[in-house]
């Protein structure tokens, strides 16, 4: 009997892809894409560059968080710091850098917290999320195009707004869970 379930049985051939749209911010493409079974059909794919974001915790467990308005939906949402992670850049540069650029606050130091894929059936978007657990004001935020406003909100009270539906953004929202979660088990 074939474990249907073995290593690389449900895996899908790409037969091939072609652009059909792109900026730097995403390309968009349709994949020639063949199931296990033999079933052939295309595919759109978006792929976009990596992304950088940083959940900045200060020591009263507030987290940084910008209210901004979304065009594509919108809504006006809460969402942590972050942008696209330049070709020369390393992502926790990236995202030090995305974090004074939008808020006025440089993070003293991030590390890891997770990477995610947002839209795995459709979009290759890697996210990098770091945390930095202390950030130094230095000025008005550089772009003034990012947020409404800047605020630091007691990651109790940012739960509830992932509860409410004003934290929508992937990246946020799953910072936000972690931290809740690591709080809970005295990991902060």
């Amino acid at each position: 009997m074939v474990d249907k379930h073995a290593a690389g049985s449900t895996r899908w051939t790409i037969h091939g892809e072609r652009e059909v749209d792109g900026t730097r911010r995403a390309r968009l493409s349709i994949a020639d894409v063949e199931l296990p079974d033999g079933v052939r059909f295309e595919q759109y794919v978006i792929r976009a560059p990596r992304s950088a974001m940083v959940a900045v915790l200060d020591e009263r467990e507030r987290l940084l968080l910008m209210r901004r308005h979304r065009f594509v939906f919108d809504r006006w949402v809460w969402e942590l710091p972050g942008g696209y992670v330049d070709d020369d850049e390393h992502p926790a540069e990236c995202a030090v850098r995305e974090v004074e650029e939008e808020t006025g606050w440089r993070p003293a130091a991030v590390e890891p917290l997770v990477s995610f894929q947002p839209w795995v059936g459709m979009a290759d978007a890697e996210n990098l999320l770091f945390l930095s657990r202390r950030a130094d004001f230095t000025g008005a935020p550089v772009d003034g195009n990012e947020a409404e406003r800047v605020e630091w909100i007691p990651l109790d009270a940012a739960r509830d707004l992932v509860s409410r539906g004003e934290i929508v953004g992937a990246g946020t929202v799953i910072a936000v869970l972690e931290l809740t979660v690591r709080k809970a088990r005295c990991e902060l």
